[in-house]
């Protein structure tokens, strides 16, 4: 299912991790997009960020997204995300990490919507 709304990207993300859903998960991006997985760790495109979502879905992650804020215009969407989860540790034991994210989304020509950068980590 395709975001119809800049909001609904994050929403359908967390739907989407929360079911280990890759497929649907790597289709919220623009094919060029970047995600910072963790700081310091970049993906560019399609491949390297299913590599990098495969990761972290391997880990079993339940999360919660929540939008806080947004910035932009009609085609260029900046979210401010508050998010939670809970994942499997190394040892197997329940981790849980949050984060503030900034994502920036843009209008398909389709009139769905994508990310086009993805930094879960970007404001501490």
């Amino acid at each position: 299912m395709p975001a119809n709304t800049p909001q609904e990207v994050d929403r359908l993300f967390g739907e989407y991790v929360n079911a280990g859903d890759l497929e649907n998960l790597v289709a919220l991006y623009e094919p060029g997009a970047t995600l910072v997985g963790q700081p310091g760790q970049v993906s560019v495109g399609s491949e390297a960020i299913r590599a990098a979502l495969g990761g972290f879905l391997a880990a079993a992650p339940k999360i919660q997204m929540n939008v806080v804020g947004t910035a932009g215009d009609a085609d260029v969407v900046m979210l401010y995300n508050d998010w939670s989860a809970t994942l499997a540790g190394p040892d197997g034991k329940p981790v849980e990490i949050a984060a503030k994210a900034v994502e920036v989304v843009r209008r398909q020509p389709d009139e769905t919507w994508r990310f086009v950068i993805d930094d879960p980590y970007a404001r501490g």
